[in-house]
């Protein structure tokens, strides 16, 4: 989604994005140790408000600009029944099993709460296999060195993965909500670059294409 927003971006403002693809905690860790970002786009809004909180952020500049939902993934190559939900974990035949790390993915932490609801975590804890973040895990599955996994939904229906594979839709309510929230460096010398971007995600054409990622965005409730 962020790949197609920047080039949407750039076509119309004249200035150029650069995109750093990973793992929510681990940037916000890079961040406090005064990494040399403009804009911070987390999976949790937890993590750009305790930036804030530290004053590590612009005032005024902490966004909530979607809510992510998280899939379960398999090729098309395999013959899951996902329709069946994670209760097919259980299987013998499902060995491996790719997700993103709990521990700085908030992604991961989605998918192991939606196990836990569905009671088959303790089953399954030893096949899972940690992406270093949700793009990781779902490339697990994609390149066969997984059975079949939890990923994003903007990744389930993005053009890479479209074609390639099935998904089921895990139920909102088997996971804390997963709100995700950005927020303008205090440390960015392009500040006002920076904003003339996030108001761009703000409006309409931005929150059109975060839609069509499977994204709920703040005008849509």
């Amino acid at each position: 989604a962020f790949r197609e927003i920047a080039t949407e971006y750039e076509k119309t403002s004249g200035n150029q994005v650069r995109l750093t693809l990973g793992s929510s905690g681990n940037f916000y860790a890079q961040i406090q140790n005064g990494a040399p970002f403009d804009l911070y786009f987390s999976a949790d809004i937890a993590y750009p408000r305790k930036l804030e909180e530290a004053g590590l952020t612009v005032p005024g500049s902490l966004y909530q600009y979607a809510i992510g939902r998280i899939v379960l993934w398999a090729g098309k190559d395999s013959h899951l029944d996902l329709s069946r939900g994670l209760e097919i974990f259980r299987e013998p035949a499902i060995r491996k099993i790719a997700i993103a790390n709990p521990k700085h993915a908030p992604y991961g932490r989605a998918a192991v709460a939606a196990m836990e609801h569905f009671k088959v975590y303790d089953q399954v804890k030893d096949k899972l296999i940690l992406g270093e973040n949700i793009s990781q895990a779902a490339q697990f599955i994609e390149s066969g060195a997984c059975d079949i996994g939890i990923i994003a939904l903007s990744l389930a229906v993005a053009p890479a993965m479209k074609s390639k594979g099935t998904y089921w839709e895990v139920p909102a309510e088997a996971h804390p909500p997963l709100e995700q929230g950005a927020v303008i460096l205090k440390s960015s010398k392009q500040q006002e670059s920076a904003k003339q971007f996030l108001a761009f995600i703000k409006g309409e054409r931005g929150q059109e294409i975060m839609k069509r990622y499977g994204f709920t965005v703040p005008s849509a409730g």
